[in-house]
């Protein structure tokens, strides 16, 4: 018994505790997103419905700048060192992926188009947010179950008419009450980060690219020094149904320079032939394009300053015209030298797009690395 007690003891009362490697080990600060981008990420903003990130981006821009304005394709402009030389336009688009209600049956069930490309393979079983003139209405994109279909019907990709938002609700009039044909929804699925500086979020394409080009402009705007150029950020809006906001920005703006920022494939990911598609890995830095989209002076500029100021970059060839705000740019007017950045990204157009946010501040760096190199007079012509 005496022997049976004293193992008991020693099986229960705590033990001192030995330091370890990894106790001993400092451990590493949690990361932290800037809010602005954050803010951004959280605003809803379906193509053409862009209202909750063009209030994110006044509220963080307009206090800071020289000259902001906004136009009636909703893009918002800010400027600093207005009266330099050369002008230089950063891009970046606002919108994001969405739905359209077209249709409300007799029950209730709501019915929609896609705004922007999606694949159709992700939309049902999604909780949505439906922005509407009373505020945002919830519901949850369905289907017929699984279960209830014949094995033929199960290897289909259903037709957007044959998937719904539940509003839970019993009737037109009740459905009615809550929404109209024409509101806008997105998924509703927000911001997180996945692990260290690598985040989550059903928008970063291109929530990330537009938060880079205001950051650039909001930090040279504060931390100003020797700046010859004058340097425009503009939000543009409906990108993801042919750049159109980007055709009237570069119309009234008309710089000598140009640089889009985009998200662009990072192929690092399993299945990714990068035979096809290039080699490009999250978190080795801002993707450099390079071909007939883009003026090879801007190019060079960016690769020079990149790797004198250290910053991490890797270079892209695209053969024609990119799928990305720097086609609308480089043939508006007389024709804009520009250049494009895209952002490493995985799983672009689906609810959960992951990026490495340091691969965003080093963008947000080379923006600012490159508006501080522009001297007097200097012109893309080549």
């Amino acid at each position: 018994m005496q022997f049976a007690a004293i193992l008991l003891k020693d099986m229960f009362m705590p033990k001192k505790k030995t330091p370890s490697r990894q106790t001993t080990q400092k451990k590493a600060k949690p990361f932290t997103p800037p809010e602005f981008l954050v803010d951004l990420l959280e605003a809803r903003s379906p193509t053409g419905h862009e209202y909750e990130a063009q209030a994110v981006v006044d509220a963080h821009i307009e206090p800071v700048v020289d000259a902001d304005r906004k136009d009636t394709m909703g893009n918002r402009f800010a400027t600093v060192n207005p009266d330099g030389d050369p002008s230089i336009l950063f891009a970046g688009h606002i919108d994001e992926l969405g739905l359209i209600i077209t249709y409300i049956d007799s029950k209730g069930f709501v019915y929609f188009d896609t705004l922007g490309g999606h694949d159709k393979t992700m939309i049902s079983g999604r909780r949505v947010s439906i922005l509407t003139k009373q505020g945002i209405v919830k519901g949850v994109t369905g289907k017929r179950a699984i279960h209830l279909m014949s094995a033929e019907d199960r290897t289909k990709v259903p037709e957007t008419h044959q998937i719904w938002i539940d509003l839970g609700v019993n009737s037109k009039a009740e459905a009615e009450a809550l929404v109209r044909i024409g509101d806008a929804a997105v998924y509703d699925q927000g911001f997180e980060l996945l692990c260290g500086s690598v985040g989550i979020a059903r928008a970063f394409d291109d929530k990330a690219g537009a938060y880079a080009v205001l950051e650039a402009v909001r930090r040279l705007a504060t931390g100003r020094g020797k700046l010859a150029a004058r340097v425009t950020a503009a939000a543009t809006t409906q990108e993801e149904i042919g750049t159109r906001g980007a055709i009237t920005a570069a119309y009234s703006e008309n710089p000598d320079f140009a640089i889009a920022v985009d998200v662009g494939h990072a192929t690092d990911s399993p299945d990714c032939d990068q035979r096809k598609y290039g080699a490009f890995k999250m978190g080795g830095g801002p993707i450099v394009c390079r071909g007939p989209n883009i003026n090879p002076v801007i190019f060079e500029r960016i690769v020079a300053v990149a790797e004198k100021a250290k910053i991490p970059y890797q270079i892209e060839a695209y053969s024609r015209p990119t799928g990305t705000d720097a086609r609308a740019i480089q043939v508006a007017q007389a024709g804009i030298a520009t250049g494009l950045l895209s952002i490493p990204l995985r799983y672009m157009h689906t609810p959960s797009e992951v990026v490495d946010l340091a691969d965003v501040e080093h963008t947000v760096q080379l923006l600012v690395a490159v508006a501080k190199s522009l001297k007097k007079g200097e012109r893309g012509a080549w």
